[in-house]
């Protein structure tokens, strides 16, 4: 199956150009343009059929839509071994927040522990979206039932000059404080985080529904006003 054809074939050129706005790190030439359900949707068809096997060893691709099909692809796998190995080799050619963000594989839920050996590897990485995916690993599996202090301390760890790292950082400690406040308030009273990201973290909890007027009044005290 040609599936770069496939792709072409959905391509929708107004939604292409909303895209190009949003990806500042993607090349424009390649965005073909296919809306996100649609490539939901090829996943499951693909991964389904055996046709996906190919398609992810044959790693770089050259279209972003197709990174992003990768991503879906990954995300439907239910092997976890398989899953873990294919997404560590894919995490070298991702180039964006949103093929990052949106490759969240359900089968990682059933191997928590397990995936904590390769969450410490993509932290300790110097790839960008190796570490920012490892800090959304543990914000999406780590801050409910098998939370602990730990996490919170390696992600508190992480010294980065990158944009996309310290907003995810600020987003994990943000949703840590939605869910673990108790644990998570000492991070920001201990100004744990470099500036930028501490104030971040304030104004993303601030802004969500899950923290309660008054601990967002007391959290806007604890902002660092910047020199």
């Amino acid at each position: 199956m040609d599936i770069q054809a496939e792709l072409f074939k959905l391509q929708d050129k107004d939604y292409r150009a909303f895209q190009i706005k949003l990806l500042p790190t993607v090349q424009p030439d390649s965005v073909i343009g296919v809306r996100t359900p649609e490539l939901r949707r090829l996943a499951k068809v693909f991964v389904r059929s055996g046709a996906a096997e190919h398609f992810l060893s044959d790693l770089p691709h050259k279209y972003f839509d197709e990174n992003q099909l990768q991503a879906f692809m990954l995300s439907e796998l239910k092997d976890y071994e398989e899953c873990v190995v294919k997404v560590a080799a894919f995490l070298p050619y991702v180039d964006n927040w949103a093929t990052c963000d949106q490759m969240t594989p359900q089968v990682f839920k059933k191997h928590r522990r397990e995936l904590l050996d390769w969450i410490r590897k993509w932290l300790a990485a110097s790839d960008v979206y190796a570490q920012r995916f490892a800090i959304k690993m543990l914000m999406d599996h780590f801050l409910d039932e098998d939370f602990d202090l730990s996490y919170l301390e390696m992600t508190a760890q992480v010294r980065s000059e990158e944009y996309y790292v310290n907003m995810m950082i600020a987003w994990y400690f943000a949703t840590a404080l939605a869910k673990q406040y108790e644990a998570a308030l000492p991070f920001l009273e201990g100004k744990r985080l470099a500036v930028w990201t501490h104030n971040k973290a304030i104004q993303k909890a601030i802004e969500s529904r899950r923290i309660t007027p008054a601990q967002k009044a007391y959290l806007r005290q604890l902002k660092i006003k910047m020199a």
